[in-house]
């Protein structure tokens, strides 16, 4: 198959190797789960339990809300003993309404919905809906809802589900392990939800660092026969990000997907292989999303692993599972070194887009002090997204959001790059989340105002209504008792 080249990225040291031979092990029933309502792009799901109930393994304990948003299902049995916005951290960093559950040892389920027999006779709708109950969010770190993606069918003429197991950033091997150990779910999941999206083909993107997974990959979709979608197993080049959608989708298709737009603009959709996997669990077994795979890894990790963990999850009962520290770690990463969320503690909760724990070493961080940017222009051609990182950075120093803002600084992917490149060690982009999240305070601002303009004119033109019909009615009496 035919591959393009992507713009701009990044060759990293990858250091997988440091996990990516350990099988997935399953983590021990933690005490307490604190399963956040808010764990995916959308509103918070509502809560349906209460404090001091009974809940049982896949019971739905928080219903998703609006139109985007993902339900929430108990990780296990046991006895819901705290609802609110708890002092305990979310990986946000911000306070997030949680169920607390006590686990009970029992593990046991509830009654699950049954199983779809034959989802390639389904409807897509019945599809979606099942995934929408489900609570299955993007488990490649951006966790959106995934029924929503489903829909996209509905509204766009898609030829191609792509499955994204390029697994770019270093470190992480999660998704590798499950290519290897769970081929069989991943190509069935998958090619569920391309019948669901009404696509008749589904390509299956793997890094060229990781020959297992294609091959065990590459084994299964031989084997594919019948109705449904077809399936393709390939490799790509080994280039940072090549697991963004928008880049993986170029490199596979050659399509360039425009700024503002949808990958499904282009008639391509992309979902993650720990998606798939759930997609798989939820349609033959009925079961929601309640675990995911995740890769604790890092030089300062005594034994790193890949672990199937419960949503909930304290990191805390993850890193004694890995036998604690080594060393005394100089940065604690939830996620991928390069677009990770600094840990800020032990006691915050692994959500559904948790896809790795890091634990660096100072050697590994290799922090320096920023100076003067000397404009070698690095940063430019190692952007995939064909920005311009030095004058986006000069113009925020200055404070100048509306020239940044035209310069295209919110098409910026936050991939880290540039950051990573700079030979004067400058945090781009610090400065870059920096802007977007300005421009992003400002535009609410002016909604507001708008929204407050647009009430005041509304509520004056209705005074003046009253007051003319009133003026008219006085004017009718005058008139009939002249």
């Amino acid at each position: 198959m035919k591959l393009f080249p992507i713009p701009g990225g990044i060759h990293p040291e990858y250091r997988k190797t440091l996990a990516s031979e350990v099988a997935i092990s399953t983590l021990p029933l933690p005490e307490r789960l604190h399963v956040p309502l808010q764990q995916h792009i959308g509103a918070a799901a509502d809560p349906l339990v209460g404090v001091g109930e009974r809940v049982r393994k896949g019971q739905l304990i928080a219903r998703g809300r609006g139109v985007v948003s993902a339900s929430q299902h108990a990780p296990t049995s046991g006895i819901v003993v705290e609802i609110g916005e708890l002092t305990a951290p979310h990986p946000s960093g911000l306070a997030q309404p949680t169920i607390v559950i006590e686990a009970d040892g029992q593990d046991e389920w509830a009654e699950l919905p049954p199983p779809i027999e034959d989802p390639f006779a389904a409807s897509p709708r019945a599809i979606q809906e099942r995934v929408d109950a489900s609570g299955i969010v993007g488990m490649g770190g951006a966790a959106f809802p995934s029924a929503v993606k489903l829909e996209l069918g509905n509204r766009h003429a898609l030829d191609i589900l792509l499955i994204n197991g390029a697994e770019c950033e270093p470190y992480l091997t999660c998704d590798d392990r499950v290519m290897r150990e769970h081929a069989t779910e991943v190509i069935d999941g998958a090619r569920i939800m391309a019948h669901a999206l009404r696509a008749e083909r589904v390509i299956v993107a793997i890094e060229d660092n990781k020959p297992q997974a294609l091959a065990a990959m590459q084994a299964v979709a031989a084997k594919v026969v019948g109705d449904g979608p077809s399936v393709e197993v390939i490799g790509v080049p080994v280039q940072y990000p090549m697991g963004s959608e928008r880049h993986l989708v170029l490199a596979v298709t050659g399509r360039e997907t425009p700024a503002k737009k949808l990958t499904a603009d282009v008639g391509v959709v992309v979902h993650n292989v720990g998606t798939a996997r759930a997609v798989h669990h939820a349609v033959r077994f009925g079961r929601p999303l309640i675990a995911r795979v995740v890769t604790v890894s890092g030089a300062a990790i005594r034994q790193p692993k890949n672990v199937e963990v419960p949503i909930g999850t304290p990191v805390s009962a993850l890193l004694d599972f890995c036998s604690g520290f080594a060393s005394e770690p100089a940065s604690l990463v939830l996620g991928g070194p390069m677009m990770g969320q600094p840990l800020l503690s032990l006691d915050v909760p692994l959500v559904k887009g948790s896809s790795g724990v890091l634990a660096l070493t100072r050697e590994e961080v290799n922090e320096q002090p920023a100076s003067t940017c000397i404009r070698c222009g690095s940063c430019v051609e190692v952007c995939p997204c064909g920005l311009v990182p030095l004058e986006m950075a000069a113009y925020i120093r200055k404070d100048k959001l509306k020239e940044v803002a035209a310069l295209g600084v919110t098409d910026c992917m936050s991939c880290g790059s540039c950051s990573w490149v700079c030979p004067s060690h400058i945090p781009l982009v610090h400065y870059f989340n920096y802007a977007k999240g300005a421009l992003a305070a400002e535009a609410r601002e002016q909604r507001k105002s708008e929204l407050v303009r647009v009430r005041s004119e509304a509520h004056q033109a209705r005074l003046e209504k009253i007051a003319a019909e009133r003026a008219a009615k006085r004017g009718g009496a005058g008139g009939n008792a002249a």
